[in-house]
C-alpha cells in the first residue's frame, strides 16, 4: 500500500517507509503509551485534523498510512522540505519546533530524527539530509552541556563551599581604617591553602 499512499499524495516513498518503520515496525496493531495507533503512530487529535475521528479506524492500515501521509505532506509544505524540521515536528509536534525554531533538545525527538534519517537512505531516500544528521549532533553535544550545567547546578552549591582565610598583618591592623591602601600595602587576609585532615 505504501508505494500507492506515497504517489496519490506526493510524498517521497522512502520517506513514509522511513517513518512506518521508525514508529510502528510495521505493526499496525501498535500502541504508544501516549496513545498514538498504527502504523503510522497516529495521535487522535492529529488524525481528527484530518476528518478521521475514530480511533478505531487508525488501526486500518490504510486508513493510517493515507492520514499520516496527508500529514507528512502538510509538514513538508509548511518547512520547505526540510526534512529534518518535517522530521522533529512528527516526532516532537510543530509546537515545539516552532518554539524552539527547530533547536529540539529531547533526546527521545533527537534520536527519532537520526533513525527515521539513517532508514530514508536506507531505503533510497535522495533528499539532501546531511545538514539534519549534522544539526541532531549539534543538539545533542548543546543537550549535554545543559545537562551538565544542571548536574553542576545540583550538585555543587556553591552556598556549601567554605574558604578558609587568615589574616596576613598584626591583628591590630585589621581594622580597614588602619589599613594603608596602595600599590606597597599588603592584603588584609589571605587563603589558608593547608590541608585539614
Amino acid at each position: 500500500m505504501i508505494p500507492d499512499v506515497a504517489r496519490r499524495h506526493g510524498v517521497e516513498e522512502a520517506l513514509v517507509r522511513a517513518v512506518v518503520a521508525a514508529e510502528s515496525n510495521y505493526n499496525a496493531h501498535a500502541v504508544s503509551p501516549v496513545g498514538a495507533v498504527g502504523l503510522m503512530q497516529l495521535m487522535p487529535p492529529t488524525a481528527a485534523d484530518y476528518g478521521v475521528t475514530s480511533v478505531a479506524d487508525l488501526f486500518d492500515p490504510r486508513i493510517n498510512l493515507n492520514t499520516g501521509t496527508r500529514h507528512l505532506k502538510r509538514l513538508l509544505r509548511k518547512y520547505n522540505d526540510d526534512y529534518g524540521r518535517v522530521i522533529m515536528a512528527y516526532n516532537a509536534g510543530e509546537g515545539v519546533v516552532d518554539r524552539t525554531n527547530s533547536q529540539v533538545t529531547y533526546l527521545e525527538t533527537l534520536n527519532y530524527t537520526e533513525a527515521v534519517i539513517r532508514k530514508y537512505r536506507q531505503h533510497g531516500g535522495t533528499a539532501p539530509t546531511q545538514a539534519a544528521l549534522t544539526q541532531v549532533r549539534t543538539l545533542r553535544g548543546v543537550r549535554n552541556t545543559g545537562r551538565a550545567r544542571r548536574l553542576l547546578k545540583k550538585y555543587l552549591d556553591p552556598s556549601l563551599l567554605s574558604l578558609k582565610v587568615k589574616p596576613t598583618l598584626d591583628v591590630r591592623y585589621l581594622n580597614p581604617a588602619l589599613h594603608d591602601a596602595g600599590p606597597e600595602s599588603r592584603p588584609m587576609f589571605e587563603l589558608d591553602t593547608t590541608v585539614i585532615r
